[in-house]
């Protein structure tokens, strides 16, 4: 698996990225983004870390930067159904520092041509918050598709946000020319 762009590649989670996981667990602005209202400790993000690996319907890949090697995120291929052709998305920067620099949307892309080309899904879903006004901006950048809107599915900082369900479908990224 070569998973690499210009500026970041993508490998796969070890056990040695647990101090980075557990230390953007505790970014304030990530954890509303992604509705993360649970505290970790060091030994359970090791434990998490280590039960994901040996679970054969999810891939788990750190998003790094080529010039460093430095891990600024993350990203799950979840839920994979082989036979249904289709999976889940989860992804996130280490802080909010990092977004809107475009690294997400770089991981996106390499993940979505592993999805559909090596993989051979037809599906990719995933679920944002519509308080996530960046990330809607770049899936729908790169081709996911609003499909539908768990209204006011999340309370956190004492406001209700919906839960909005995405997906790109195989032929809406052999679709994306010019792009991939």
């Amino acid at each position: 698996m070569n998973l690499e762009s210009e500026r970041i590649y993508l490998r796969s989670i070890m056990e040695s990225d647990a101090p980075i996981i557990l230390e953007s667990t505790k970014d304030e602005e990530i954890r509303y983004m992604t509705g993360t209202k649970s505290t970790f400790s060091l030994d359970q993000i090791q434990s998490y870390i280590n039960n994901i690996s040996k679970d054969s319907s999810r891939i788990d890949l750190a998003i790094c930067l080529k010039e460093n090697d430095q891990m600024i995120g993350d990203l799950s291929i979840t839920d994979i159904e082989e036979d249904a052709k289709k999976a889940g998305l989860r992804i996130s920067m280490n802080s909010i520092e990092l977004t809107g620099k475009g690294y997400g949307t770089e991981a996106i892309r390499l993940i979505l041509r592993f999805v559909f080309e090596e993989l051979k899904l037809n599906r990719l879903q995933l679920e944002v918050f519509s308080h996530n006004t960046r990330g809607i901006r770049t899936y729908e950048k790169v081709g996911f598709i609003k499909e539908g809107t768990l209204r006011e599915a999340l309370y956190f900082n004492g406001k209700y946000s919906d839960e909005i369900i995405m997906s790109i479908l195989k032929k809406d990224y052999k679709n994306q020319s010019g792009i991939y």
